[in-house]
C-alpha cells in the first residue's frame, strides 16, 4: 500500500485535493516525489524542491471550465477531472524506499482508473513510475524529452539513478518501445551508451534533427493506438523557456514544440501516464520554468481528456 501522502497546499492549481487514495475518483491523479535515488546519502537532489515551486507557479490560476485554454484549444483540462493527490515522502538516504513508494503511489492511482502525472524530483524517480505499470499495461512506448539519452548503467555503483532512466526503462518487459527526442551537447553518456542504446531499439533523435526536420518523423515512430508514458526532463527544452536546471544545454526544444510532442503523442496513441522532472528552482528565482513546466502540465491533462491543440479555422 502506498505511504500516508504528504499534503500539497496550495494544490496544482487550485484542483480539489485528494489524500486518501482509496477514495480517489479522477482521470488525472497529481502527485509530487521530491527525492528519488540519491548519488549520495544524505545529500537531496537538485530537484527536491521543484514539486511545490511548480504549483506555487500557478496558485493564482483556478481549473474554471469556463475558461478557453488556447494551447490546448480546448477547456481548461479538457474537460478531465483532476486532483491533486499531495507528496510521497522521501529519504535522504534510503534510495530504495523512495522507489517503492513512488511505485506504490502510482499503481494505486493507475488501479484507480487515473492516469498519474508525477511532479518530480530528479530524473530517477520516473524508474519507479514506469515499474508500477508491470502487470496493469503491455507494450507501452516511452516518449522521452531531454537533453540526454539516460542510457548509464551505473554511476559511482548507483543504478538507479538520473543517469540510468532509459536505461532501466528498457529492461521493463512492459516497455516496448523508447522515442527519444531532444538530445544535444555533453552529458553523462558515452559512445558505448549510444551504442547501447541503439542496439536495443530506441528511437534517438537530437535537438538539431528535430530543428532541421521537424518532429514528424519522431512522433510517426509512436505505434497507432497504443498506451504512452510521456516523461519530460524539463532541461530537453530550451533554457530559454525553462532556464533552470542542472545543466542548461542550448538548442532545445521550444515551447510550442514541446506543445507538439504532447498534443502529438496524444493524437497517435493514449497518454497512460506523464512525468516532468529536473526543474531546479533555486536556479530560476524569477519562476519563468516553473510557469512553463506548470502550463505544459495543463496541457497535458488536458491532451488525456482528447485535446488535440488544434486549431479550426471558423
Amino acid at each position: 500500500m502506498p505511504l500516508a501522502l504528504l499534503p500539497a497546499d496550495p494544490s496544482f492549481c487550485g484542483l480539489p485535493v485528494c489524500r486518501d487514495l482509496a477514495e480517489l475518483q479522477a482521470d488525472v491523479a497529481v502527485f509530487g516525489a521530491g527525492h528519488g535515488t540519491p548519488y549520495r546519502p544524505g545529500q537531496a537532489s537538485h530537484a527536491a524542491n521543484a514539486p511545490q515551486a511548480v504549483r506555487r507557479a500557478l496558485a493564482w490560476w483556478s481549473a474554471n471550465p469556463e475558461q478557453f485554454d488556447f494551447d490546448a484549444m480546448a477547456p481548461v483540462f479538457g474537460g478531465a477531472r483532476a486532483v491533486d493527490c499531495g507528496d510521497v515522502p522521501g529519504s535522504l538516504t534510503d534510495g530504495a524506499a523512495n522507489r517503492a513508494a513512488i511505485a506504490a503511489t502510482a499503481a494505486a492511482i493507475l488501479d484507480a482508473g487515473a492516469v498519474p502525472l508525477l511532479l518530480g524530483g530528479d530524473d530517477s524517480t520516473p524508474i519507479p513510475l514506469f515499474e508500477a505499470y508491470a502487470g496493469r499495461h503491455e507494450a507501452l512506448t516511452v516518449v522521452q524529452v531531454d537533453a540526454h539519452i539516460d542510457w548509464r548503467d551505473e554511476v559511482e555503483g548507483v543504478t538507479h539513478g538520473f543517469s540510468s532512466t532509459m536505461r532501466r526503462a528498457s529492461e521493463m518487459p512492459q516497455v516496448a518501445r523508447l522515442v527519444q527526442i531532444g538530445a544535444r551537447g555533453p552529458g553523462s553518456a558515452r559512445q558505448r551508451e549510444l551504442a547501447d542504446a541503439r542496439g536495443w531499439g530506441a528511437r534517438i533523435f537530437p535537438a538539431r534533427q528535430i530543428h532541421a526536420e521537424g518532429l514528424a518523423p519522431a512522433l510517426a515512430e509512436i505505434p497507432e493506438g497504443g498506451d504512452i508514458l510521456l516523461s519530460i526532463d524539463v532541461d530537453g527544452i530550451d533554457p530559454g523557456v525553462v532556464p533552470g536546471v542542472i545543466l542548461p544545454a542550448f538548442g532545445g526544444l521550444g515551447w510550442q514544440q514541446t506543445l507538439d510532442v504532447i498534443f502529438g503523442a496524444a493524437r497517435r496513441g493514449r497518454i497512460v501516464g506523464i512525468a516532468f522532472v529536473e526543474y531546479v528552482p533555486e536556479a530560476d528565482p524569477q519562476g519563468i520554468g516553473a510557469k512553463a513546466i506548470a502550463r505544459l502540465a495543463c496541457c497535458a491533462v488536458a491532451a488525456v481528456a482528447g485535446a488535440t491543440g488544434e486549431f479550426a479555422a471558423a
